[in-house]
């Protein structure tokens, strides 16, 4: 093959490995979301557990229900992040070996086929877990009926 040929080769494998790029900004601001929520359940735990030691047999009855509800979003929220660092790496590893197949003139079609259909199946678990997690939390922190009435 000619040298003149080979960057017209590397600019499609740079076209070609432009979407799994975006899916990586995208995974990263789904992180750095679920990170943000992660944090918030993790202070909100610490101030429940502040608490717990101070408070009557009541209080710590629906603390510590409370700190049951926010143990599983915490073990959804960090499946949720593992999952989708998972997902990440592999679109990593799908993007490094466009360019290796490339340098290498070595066929990836397959490998990259199966590693970006991993990396999805992946990502689609993250965002199950993640649904989970705001179903918990949507679930818990209803706001009651009597707040909502208007006073007479």
């Amino acid at each position: 093959m000619p040298e003149s040929a080979v960057p017209n080769d590397i600019a499609h494998v740079i076209q070609i490995a432009i979407a799994p790029v975006f899916l990586l900004a995208g995974i990263g601001a789904f992180l750095n979301v679920m990170t943000n929520r992660l944090g918030r359940v993790v202070d909100r735990w610490r101030t429940l557990e502040r608490e717990l030691a101070a408070c009557s047999e009541d209080g710590r009855r629906w603390r510590t229900a409370e700190l049951s509800v926010l143990d599983r979003r915490m073990a959804h929220s960090n499946r949720a992040i593992a999952l989708s660092t998972l997902a990440a790496l592999l679109v990593c590893v799908v993007i490094i070996f466009l360019f290796t197949g490339q340098l290498l003139r070595v066929s990836v079609t397959q490998a990259v086929s199966v590693l970006f259909i991993a990396a999805m199946g992946v990502l689609v678990a993250a965002l199950l877990s993640f649904l989970l997690e705001i179903r918990i939390s949507s679930r818990t922190l209803r706001v009651a009926g009597e707040l909502l009435k208007p006073r007479s």
